[in-house]
């Protein structure tokens, strides 16, 4: 299944759902859910499976997404996960690299993302978001992926120029984490580690890698992560990013306002944005 979150444009009313090939049918009127992280918390995902032989009551023209999760209540950032970023980036601690964002830093699908005005070096990282679906709390790197809800796209674009020794003060402007368009359930994805991802700036290819590569894959994440801090359903991993960031190339390469950034990963989706 895929299921995003989003709002009826006609009510402005927020709901989640199914998608399909002619849109998307709404959940949150059939089920007693307020939300997808709502349905979570009550280990529900059970509960869509049945909803999936309907039509669907909305086209995608007739909403606007939010992101998969409006409001995480942690949201937990990898980075130098990838061998070739390691490389350009002349990263050699073996420990993962942990930051965090802000649930209102978050951009959704088709949504713009915002360049802050004082930034001359906006980059973009696609990466692959992992969505937690029960609680966890130190568990072992051969049960993590059962702690999985599923999986999705991000877009963590970075003001370079705020993102010293602390990542942080570089990745939580608002509007500058793309998250969407929807979640794909962890039963079709059973291994996270063989999923391509490509990023995309105005059409033109600039990253590409598989998650095959990362140094720490999902579940050894999951584990370390669980093992000092709880993880809570809805909660949110963001795995790192590949190589090819406009902060590395020659010549530099960065966002600016009325550019096209978008992040694809196989069995997923893609996830677009404009810059403004």
């Amino acid at each position: 299944m895929q299921v995003c979150s989003f709002i009826i444009n006609s009510s402005g009313h927020e709901s989640f759902g199914l998608v399909c090939e002619q849109g998307v049918i709404d959940a949150g009127k059939l089920l007693d859910y307020r939300d997808l992280k709502h349905l979570l918390e009550d280990d529900g995902l059970a509960a869509l499976q049945p909803l999936a032989a309907r039509s669907a009551d909305y086209a995608f023209h007739e909403i606007s997404f939010l992101p998969v999760i409006k409001t995480p209540n942690k949201i937990l950032c990898v980075g130098m996960n990838y061998s070739e970023k390691r490389i350009e980036f002349g990263e050699t601690n073996p420990a993962p690299t942990l930051f965090i964002r802000f649930a209102d830093s978050l951009t959704a699908h088709l949504q713009p993302i915002q360049k802050p005005v004082s930034s001359e070096q906006f980059d973009y990282e696609g990466e692959l978001a992992v969505v937690i679906g029960k609680p966890a709390h130190q568990v072992t790197e051969d049960e993590a992926l059962d702690y999985v809800a599923g999986y999705s796209c991000f877009m963590d674009a970075t003001v370079r120029d705020m993102q010293f020794t602390w990542f942080t003060a570089g990745k939580n402007w608002p509007a500058t984490g793309g998250f969407g368009p929807w979640m794909t359930t962890h039963d079709e994805i059973p291994d996270p580690q063989q999923l391509e991802l490509k990023t995309f700036l105005n059409g033109v290819q600039v990253q590409k890698d598989s998650t095959q590569n990362m140094i720490h894959s999902v579940a050894a994440i999951i584990a370390y992560v669980t093992h000092f801090t709880p993880l809570s359903p809805g909660d949110v991993i963001i795995t790192g990013s590949p190589g090819g960031v406009g902060k590395s190339r020659t010549p530099q390469l960065f966002m600016f306002p009325g550019d096209d950034v978008a992040v694809e990963i196989s069995q997923i989706g893609r996830l677009s944005h404009i810059i403004r």
